[in-house]
């Protein structure tokens, strides 16, 4: 295994020890469950969130097989051939995973417990505005951007480019959702928030 292989598999590592570390510390110490993918959702947006979810678990997985060099995947063999060759590239996919752990890792030391998976209407946290949160209106968001195109580069196939945009489109429809229902449930306050936070990175 070459040090991009070991490099990807461990950014696979970090985000799910930080996701379900996070996840158990709130359902345990502060009884309360922030997975709230699907609930409560109408039709469509139960839909969107189960594919999304499920799009994620596949895209981890294909992150695996690749790094091992497994001869099994779960697309098709175009899906693993390359869009460019370039060891710049590779070294700049690098950068952005780095940059996607460090802003990942902050946002959920920033988040609380606020923190959610989802629209959660039934029993919503604290807004937040500091740490991270006082950068960009949507950390996590942005660091899972950072994470997409971060692989797509290290391993430059269509599979992962196709992946890096379907989620960019994906993350950016549901931050329009969240910041809809964020504004709806704090008011003013957020509409002050977001006037002087960008959505990103760069208003």
């Amino acid at each position: 295994m070459s040090f991009f292989d070991v490099f990807q598999l461990s950014s696979v590592v970090v985000f799910l020890s930080v996701f379900v570390i996070r996840a158990a510390h709130l359902f345990i110490a502060q009884k309360t469950n922030p997975i709230v993918i699907g609930r409560g959702k109408k039709k469509f947006s139960l839909i969107f969130e189960l594919i999304a979810a499920g799009g994620l678990i596949v895209w981890i997985a294909e992150i695996v097989l690749q790094a091992i060099h497994s001869t099994f995947h779960i697309f098709p063999a175009w899906f693993a051939v390359r869009v460019i060759e370039s060891g710049i590239a590779r070294s700049a996919g690098v950068l952005l995973v780095v940059s996607a752990l460090v802003i990942f890792v902050l946002a959920f030391l920033s988040f609380g417990n606020s923190w959610r998976v989802g629209v959660d209407t039934q029993t919503p946290g604290a807004l937040v505005t500091r740490g991270t949160f006082a950068l960009t209106r949507n950390p996590i968001f942005v660091s899972l951007d950072l994470w997409f195109i971060g692989i797509f580069l290290i391993n430059e196939t269509w599979g992962f480019l196709i992946f890096a945009i379907a989620a960019v489109i994906v993350l950016h429809w549901q931050m329009l959702r969240e910041e809809k229902f964020l504004l709806d449930l704090y008011g003013e306050p957020y509409r002050e928030y977001s006037a002087r936070t960008a959505r990103y990175l760069i208003w």
